[in-house]
């Protein structure tokens, strides 16, 4: 039977999914940058685009089918082996496809030079592909604080392993390491923490009975896939590798934040949605608290990001990407547009409406591809970034009426609620771009102690002002989260 899901369940399991983005968010702030200044744009640009077909092919390879065991009443033996099965044959055959295709695959990215590095990734998606199910087990369970020690310790031990090999000279192939140490370390972790050992079972009915779900699923991450990669195939169609390089390292960088509270809310918020399937009051409660909550401490790190961009561009990635901060700045915003959609798709997954999920992913996909088009052929690589935030403008409106009318809530009121927060945020960092653009010349000498200057003094005084406006427009917000604890304390004690 999967873990009962009350208040200490789920703050704690939130609490280690966070530790561990927390502690990988540590080694990119590190990594990212030294790499960024031991490798070149184009070497950034070729493993990218290498990337993006093995992580589209990975994203659809289980077509949902590990995420439908998240939503099973019982663990079963039987279902479990299946779809480990038909996985791993899934993701056998897509890695034989990349390998023998990869210079067509590559030519269409526009980056035929990326096709060697694309035979050498194809072996990428087995890997990943094999540690689904025991990382749906561990869901399951609620048994976040194993995932989150393995995710830290592979990350690690990739990251260093990129270090070394870029310091010694290995160029292009120290990313490429850092790809599969990761990977091989991650999935040996995931079936120890577990203790899963697929058996020779295998039920073409249980996988059927699944596939109406996870069909749903499928397509949501096909569309999705398509949202986050299209800026980068379209960039490196039509403006060259140096262009992506920049667009992916400022990418790299201002999705940390995502990464952090993202990714470790999202794994746990699914399976505690899915627990609330039989209490649509308590689900509602919950989908409504959790979105404030990740917008209140998303938005403003977004738009904060966007509000020291300049500075903080040169500081982190060092003057051979300078150039680059108007890239950063914008898909900082572009993502603190996004901040109140962070919980919606846990919540359809748990809510059993991947159809629900899937044509808003595809209406996303278009805006996106479409606009940053545009863009690219109109105004080269910050005009698309531009566009990037109009088309994430508009899918915010469109995604929350959606989520709203499945939970049955009034969309105007939700959506003023969940999206106050932005509000605050947007206020905040024009206050602190106005506030640099007057002192910075005041601040100390040198190009770089002026840098960390005037990200220190941004990042001071955009705490103040957003800590200020937040107890002037969240206070019921802050007093909910108040008796929150309370009554944790209460229990505990």
């Amino acid at each position: 039977m999967p873990t009962a899901v009350n208040l200490k369940t789920v703050t704690n399991n939130v609490g280690w999914s966070v530790l561990s983005k927390t502690s990988t968010f540590g080694l990119k702030f590190v990594t990212v940058p030294i790499l960024a200044r031991i490798l070149s744009p184009q070497e950034f640009g070729v493993v990218a685009v290498a990337q993006t077909v093995v992580m589209f092919l990975s994203m659809i390879g289980s077509a949902g089918l590990s995420a439908s065991l998240v939503l099973e009443k019982e663990e079963d033996e039987e279902t479990v082996h299946s779809v480990f099965w038909v996985n791993l044959a899934v993701a056998v055959a897509m890695s034989a496809c990349i390998y023998i295709w990869a210079l067509p695959f590559a030519g269409w990215l526009g980056a035929e030079e990326a096709a060697y590095l694309l035979r050498v990734m194809a072996f990428l998606v087995p890997l990943q592909l094999c540690g689904d199910v025991a990382y749906s087990l561990l869901a399951r369970r609620m048994a976040f604080s194993k995932d989150a020690a393995w995710s830290v310790f592979s990350e690690s031990v990739g990251a260093v392993t990129a270090v070394v090999l870029a310091l010694l000279g290995f160029g292009v192939w120290s990313l490429v390491a850092q790809l599969f140490v990761s990977a091989l370390v991650r999935l040996g972790g995931l079936f120890y923490a577990t203790g899963y050992r697929p058996k020779p079972m295998l039920s073409f009915a249980k996988v059927g009975a699944l596939t109406k779900y996870s069909l749903g699923i499928m397509g949501s991450e096909i569309f999705n896939f398509i949202t986050f990669q299209s800026p980068l195939v379209v960039v490196s169609r039509y403006l060259g590798l140096a262009d992506a390089g920049a667009y992916s390292a400022a990418n790299r960088f201002s999705s940390i934040p995502n990464q952090v509270l993202l990714a470790g809310l999202m794994g746990v918020l699914f399976p505690v949605f899915s627990h609330m399937s039989d209490d649509a009051r308590r689900r509602s409660d919950a989908l409504m608290l959790s979105t404030q909550v990740t917008t209140v401490v998303l938005a403003p790190l977004m738009f904060g990001l966007w509000a020291v961009a300049e500075p903080g561009m040169f500081l982190i990635f060092g003057s051979q990407w300078a150039h680059a901060w108007p890239v950063l700045g914008l898909l900082a915003i572009s993502k603190g547009i996004m901040s109140p959609c962070s919980t919606y798709v846990p919540f359809l997954k748990g809510a059993g409406r991947s159809n629900v999920l899937w044509w808003v992913a595809m209406l996303r996909a278009a805006l996106v591809y479409g606009f940053v088009s545009y863009g690219v052929m109109t105004g080269g690589l910050v005009a698309a970034m531009v566009w990037l935030c109009v088309a994430n403008a508009v899918t915010l409106v469109f995604y929350s009426w959606a989520v709203f009318r499945t939970n049955n809530t009034a969309f105007l009121s939700s959506f003023y609620v969940t999206t106050r927060p932005m509000i605050a945020s947007v206020i905040m960092a024009m206050a602190v771009r106005f506030l640099l653009e007057h002192v910075k010349a005041g601040l100390p000498g040198g190009v770089w102690w002026n840098a960390v200057a005037q990200v220190a003094v941004g990042a001071a005084a955009g705490a103040a002002i957003y800590g200020l406006l937040l107890l002037l427009t969240e206070r019921d917000l802050l007093r909910k989260l108040l008796e929150l604890v309370q009554e944790r304390k209460a229990r505990v004690a």
